[in-house]
């Protein structure tokens, strides 16, 4: 029965790029093999992000606009570990993915044991810094007491888990590097009852558990993640799933190991380069009102959960890439990834226009004190949803090349030229910002309008710059190089 119904599910899924072909907007084929790798990485992180979505709903009942806005700020510097850990699994996806294409399992095997130990050596400093100062990371952004309390004892708890969240995501991508999207989307949904149940009865004090609030979104948080990161290991340990983790034989390749940190560090820079813009960016939307901030939070989450299918496609992209570049054919590497772009705007385009039109109803459903200003805020992120499409899904194509360079120029760009600058405008006048020993007054007075200019343009002008480059297709010769690098230490 579990069976038939699987299929069923898969078949009407399936309908979607058939259904696209007709209309000649992708190859059938091509499309059917996106989609079919894409889909679970989108009901997964669909999940999780709803599951994240569910944390705030939760919150924002229980406790009102001050703990979801302290919510947001400690959830933010969770970000700077979230980040790392993609930008580490990005490296291993385009190096799995290659060594997947060239067909060298040993070797991908050991990619995956170097991606264990770097996962270690980097996510385990990050969780002690946030435990030890939690409160003063937080007081850094607002000045708000109940919600400096209430996002410090968030951000403490969340932080134990680090080092288990970091390696669920380098286990999820170096599955995907060999072309298995299911094995994590059944892993991780697994955990996400336990996730629910645990939040809903430590947020509320359900039946015997304590009434513990924001605390209990952040356990049921990180139970989640020591979960998931022992059922990847235990998959790995198994060898039953196409990539193997053993603890005996070579445990360290310094040649895999510089071009995981050489694909990875560039991502690094534009993981942290956005979440590092998104602090002062907070920081004027704290400026301009706790109410504004709690509406940012509850709209940018809401449309967070459909813009999962990005991250899908992106994800399907970089192994498909990586793969054909692994085995030589540049030419149907290029194909795939356009082929991608084109799967995303249309899926992106639908999902943007199905939450513009429910934007009110999400807004009552999430008991946003002030309706309107969410509502405004779900509409902004509605209309980026085109250009977050193609940034991410283009990301993830030259991400499987190994091309990590100009991606991070462009979070830059967008970033720290564009969307920073116009969001300062918004600024009261003679509100002073003070860095490296100076103190200047930016604003101007603008309020909401520069924050929505700001965030639209940012997202459009990094669209435009990922799709340059991988139009360019330079990203090809440096592919070839890195399979060339990566399997030196081989021979």
């Amino acid at each position: 029965m579990r069976g038939t119904l699987r299929e069923r599910v898969q078949s009407t899924l399936a309908l979607f790029p058939r259904w696209l072909a007709r209309l000649g907007v992708v190859d059938r084929e091509m499309g059917e093999e996106i989609f079919d790798l894409a889909v679970p990485v989108i009901v997964t992180g669909g999940l999780r992000t709803l599951l994240r979505t569910v944390d705030f709903f939760m919150v924002s009942l229980a406790l009102g606009s001050a703990a979801v806005a302290a919510l947001q700020f400690g959830f933010q510097y969770s970000l700077v570990a979230l980040g790392l850990g993609l930008a580490l699994a990005s490296g291993t996806i385009s190096i799995v993915s290659r060594f997947t294409g060239a067909d060298d399992p040993e070797r991908t095997n050991l990619a995956l044991k170097q991606s264990l130990w770097l996962t270690l050596l980097v996510a385990t400093p990050l969780g002690v810094v946030g435990w030890v100062w939690a409160e003063p990371l937080i007081d850094v952004l607002t000045d708000d007491p109940r919600v400096i309390a209430l996002g410090a004892v968030y951000l403490k708890l969340l932080m134990v888990s680090v080092p288990f969240h970091f390696w669920t995501i380098v286990s999820s991508r170096a599955l995907a590097g060999v072309g298995d999207t299911r094995t994590p989307m059944y892993i991780r949904m697994s955990s996400l009852p336990t996730n629910t149940a645990v939040n809903a009865a430590l947020i509320f004090g359900l039946g015997p558990f304590p009434r513990l609030g924001i605390a209990g979104a952040a356990i049921g948080t990180t139970i989640s993640n020591v979960l998931q990161a022992v059922l990847f290991t235990a998959a790995f340990l198994s060898g039953r799933f196409g990539i193997e983790l053993s603890l005996s034989g070579p445990q360290f390749d310094l040649s895999i190991i510089r071009e995981i940190i050489r694909v990875s560090l560039p991502l690094s820079g534009t993981r942290l380069g956005g979440i590092g813009a998104r602090f002062p960016f907070l920081f004027v939307l704290g400026a301009l009102g706790t109410e504004v901030v709690a509406a940012y939070a509850i709209g940018r989450r809401i449309v967070t959960v459909v813009r999962m299918p990005a991250y899908g496609y992106a994800t399907a992209s970089s192994a498909l890439v990586g793969q054909a570049i692994g085995d030589g054919d540049e030419a149907t590497a290029e194909t795939y990834g356009w082929q991608t772009v084109r799967i995303a705007l249309a899926t992106e385009l639908l999902l943007g226009a199905a939450v513009a039109l429910g934007a009110r109803e999400l807004a009552l459903l999430f008991s946003a004190e002030n309706v309107s200003l969410t509502v405004g805020f779900i509409y902004v992120f509605a209309a980026a949803i085109a250009g977050f499409s193609v940034s991410r899904t283009l990301q993830g194509a030259l991400r499987g090349a190994g091309d990590t360079r100009v991606p991070f120029y462009a979070t830059m760009v967008g970033n720290y030229l564009i969307r920073l600058p116009i969001a300062l405008l918004a600024l009261p006048t003679g509100v002073a910002v003070s860095a490296f020993g100076y103190s200047v007054a930016p604003g101007f007075g603008l309020g909401l309008p520069a924050i929505v200019v700001a965030i639209l343009a940012d997202v459009y002008v990094r669209a435009a710059i990922n799709w340059a480059r991988y139009r360019s297709n330079r990203w090809k010769a440096i592919g070839r190089a890195g399979v060339a690098r990566a399997r030196a230490g081989a021979d």
